[in-house]
């Protein structure tokens, strides 16, 4: 296990001590946080395991999301908000031959393993070129939160979202090395970009901290994807060729996430005592 998945894994299991003790706190404290309307900024970040049979998931590994979203918060508990999300880090698991094609020179080693070397054109084999996946989303979601005690702005957190989703396979040469991939010439043929339509869910718990900025959420997420490659030509692997007649496909992530709560607004309630 890549030790930061553990590290990440630590630190949520950390998280979520953290939040029952506090939850304890609170009980035994007697404080009571009434339900209101409040705005938020939510930046947050997750570890993601992909599943399936689609483009993403049948060329990508397991990768890391950093998003922000903001937040509407009604009296009643519901949530609306609008999410932008960037994954990255993602190691590719499709051969060096589906993915750059007749630039790669394959040979077998002595203990009869594939040996690959790329080729630049310019007869240098030594040069460096790496790639990962890069995701990225744009969308909105709708919850509820089901409060477990008197503090009403805090409790089990269920989301539904819906968006659009795009990825690609990233490609660094800082030196410009591959002419085959300049990004000004033949790149958008290697790069296998896909997009379409994603749906995604959370299940969490959201503590609302009696001093707001100090408030989180922690939770597992899954997604949806249905993609299909938006490029009009790609040059290899066994999606080589034209584009037009390739269907979406379902690729799944799924991750456990946290989230710090950074307050905008919260409309404050009065109550007004009368004396006789």
């Amino acid at each position: 296990m890549s030790k930061k998945i553990l590290f990440f894994l630590i630190f949520f299991l950390l998280t979520l001590m953290n939040l029952f003790s506090q939850e304890f706190y609170r009980r035994e404290n007697n404080y009571v946080d009434t339900s209101t309307f409040m705005i938020w900024a939510s930046p947050h970040f997750s570890v993601q395991f992909p599943f399936g049979k689609g483009y993403l998931s049948s060329t990508f590994n397991f990768n890391y999301d950093i998003g922000l979203d903001v937040d509407f918060k009604t009296k009643s508990n519901w949530t609306f908000d609008v999410a932008f999300n960037y994954m990255f880090g993602s190691k590719i698991i499709k051969k060096p031959t589906d993915i750059l094609g007749d630039m790669v020179i394959v040979s077998i080693d002595d203990k009869g393993n594939e040996k690959y070397v790329i080729f630049n054109g310019a007869g240098n084999n030594n040069v460096v070129l790496t790639y990962e996946g890069r995701y990225w989303f744009f969308g909105g979601t709708v919850g509820k939160i089901f409060p477990l005690d008197r503090w009403k702005n805090s409790g089990l957190w269920l989301k539904c979202g819906i968006g659009y989703f795009g990825h690609k396979i990233h490609f660094t040469d800082p030196n410009n090395f591959f002419p085959q991939i300049d990004q000004k010439t033949y790149r958008k043929g290697y790069d296998q970009r896909s997009s379409g339509v994603a749906l995604n869910q959370f299940f969490g718990y959201l503590f609302m901290q009696k001093r707001r900025v100090l408030s989180f959420y922690v939770g597992v997420e899954l997604w949806e994807i249905f993609s299909k490659p938006d490029r009009g030509y790609i040059f290899a692997g066994d999606m080589k060729g034209p584009t037009d007649q390739l269907k979406n496909k379902f690729s799944g992530l799924v991750g456990v996430k946290i989230g710090w709560v950074l307050p905008f607004y919260e409309k404050k309630r009065v109550t007004t005592f009368y004396y006789y």
